[in-house]
């Protein structure tokens, strides 16, 4: 026999033992035998009559509970004391203190952790709490627009609802409460969220080894746009895929599916613990990748419990809500389910998955590729340029197609020898003003900006032959770019 969720054993009964009790009401109820050792071995209790007289008071008094007392002849001439605590509906303190039984232990809550408790036990959520000081005018019109694209694909919403005014669809979608919008609602359509959610963005890596970083990026912005542009700068930037052929067929496979990867990501920006401070930190290795973002299970959950059929408990329901509204993920509890599948179906290795007691990481490992496996590396603009020339559709540019590789295996003579690559063009729509990537794409005779333009200017910025014109606010609206003196001397050596 051992400890666990809603057993406690104690060899003799103490006052501070109330905190135990304290805990137990707080979450799921339990028992504290007074008389057993932390083994289980039944050791005895003196003055019984007297503590079955002392402890229900107590309870009473310094918790506010009524609990059962039980006297038990475990053995002759050895006697134990059966506490029994039902769970609370509200939330239960000792002199001002909160505690939680988690597991086999007591743990005192405080700050955040306080925080969301007193929220749940009260029938509220951290993201259904209202905001004061800020309106649907507020709001970025690009992320409705991000949020109606993939509603339309999900097809869980009427169209009429999509077709709504901003207002309208925050109604719909019940992200006001008392006439004031909820966190969620600035997670999901303010541009900068951040101002009232510290660390609400998310952050990748390149690493070497665990000390040595090569670069990174971070996304910010509302939910949906942070999610796009994660996913593709992973397979773009981050993510080396090898070449293997079918026949005379090429396929190129990466270590990480693209829809294991996008589930994975989802989950973290739907999971998280917004209270921490902490952003969703992505770490790429040559041998794996790991995305790590902060929060608690539910009581009595582990790990592997997430990788079988499960109840759906999501911290933050309504942010769960509108992503189910979308079509991105389901109500079930079957996120971790379907990163699975995915990655069965790709064949590649599957991930682990564990919880430190702040957060959760999901990692994947893999073997690399031998020395001379051929590889996709970096975006490879005469690729796109194939893909341009065979009449490919933006939609069909971003689905993972062009991979990613490391700045140290990328030659910055690529572009220089491919003269009326994507990448040149650009150089020269740059040439005599700073343009934004909606002008850059009618200069270049877009109706809209593709994929294929997103990822040339990745690719421009990393090899530092164009720059922001606001560096400091890269998802900014009046966000330009220009040619730095490296991009322009390549342009006069086009030119040439």
């Amino acid at each position: 026999m051992t400890e666990s969720q809603i057993t406690e054993w104690k060899v003799s009964w103490r006052d501070e033992y109330l905190r135990w009790l304290c805990g137990f009401a707080n979450a799921e109820g339990g028992t504290l035998t007074i008389g057993k050792d932390d083994k289980g071995k039944i050791v005895g209790i003196e003055n019984a009559q007297r503590l079955l007289e002392e402890i229900p008071n107590k309870a009473r008094d310094l918790l506010g509970i009524i609990v059962g007392v039980q006297l038990r002849e475990e053995q002759p001439s050895r006697q134990t004391i059966e506490i029994t605590v039902e769970p609370s509906p509200t939330p239960i303190s000792f002199r001002g203190e909160y505690h939680i039984r988690s597991g086999s232990t007591k743990q005192q809550l405080t700050g955040s952790a306080l925080s969301s408790f007193l929220l749940r036990k009260f029938g509220r959520h951290w993201d259904g709490a209202p905001v004061p000081g800020v309106e649907a005018g507020d709001l970025d019109p690009l992320a409705f627009k991000r949020f109606v694209k993939h509603a339309k694909r999900g097809k869980r919403m009427p169209a009429d609802a999509l077709s709504a005014s901003p207002v309208e669809l925050i109604e719909r979608l019940h992200l006001s409460e008392s006439g004031m919008l909820t966190r969620a609602a600035l997670l999901l359509f303010h541009e900068d969220a951040e101002r009232w959610v510290t660390g609400a963005y998310v952050k990748v890596g390149r690493f070497r080894t665990n000390s040595q970083l090569l670069y990174h990026d971070e996304f910010h912005g509302d939910l949906f746009h942070q999610l796009d542009q994660c996913v593709e700068t992973l397979l773009t930037k981050y993510l080396i895929a090898w070449i293997t052929y079918e026949g005379v067929q090429r396929v190129e496979t990466y270590p990480v599916p693209r829809a294991a990867l996008r589930e994975a990501i989802i989950n973290a920006l739907i999971h998280k613990d917004y209270t921490s401070g902490a952003p969703i930190q992505i770490s790429v290795y040559s041998n794996r990748l790991m995305i790590y973002n902060s929060g608690q299970l539910p009581a009595n959950w582990s790990p592997q419990r997430l990788l079988t059929k499960h109840p759906s408990e999501p911290p933050n329901p309504t942010l769960a809500q509108v992503f189910f509204r979308t079509g991105l993920i389901e109500a079930w509890g079957r996120g971790y389910e379907r990163i699975m599948d995915a990655c069965r179906e790709a064949g590649t290795t599957l991930p682990t998955v564990r919880h430190d007691g702040a957060g959760l990481w999901i990692e994947w490992e893999w073997v690399p590729p031998e020395e001379g496996t051929p590889q996709v590396t970096g975006q490879v603009a005469s690729t796109v340029n194939e893909r341009q020339d065979a009449g490919m559709t933006a939609e069909s540019e971003v689905t993972g197609e062009v991979t990613g590789a490391e700045p140290e295996s990328r030659p910055e003579s690529r572009l220089e020898s491919r003269p009326e690559s994507a990448s040149d063009r650009v150089l020269f729509a740059l040439e005599n003003m700073d343009l934004s990537k909606a002008e850059i794409a009618t200069v270049l005779g877009h109706s809209s900006i593709s994929g294929t333009l997103n990822a040339t200017i990745r690719d421009l910025l990393g090899t530092q032959l164009i720059e922001r014109t606001l560096p400091d606010k890269p998802n900014s609206r009046l966000q330009k770019y220009r040619l730095t003196e490296s991009g322009r001397a390549l342009l006069k050596q086009l030119k040439r």
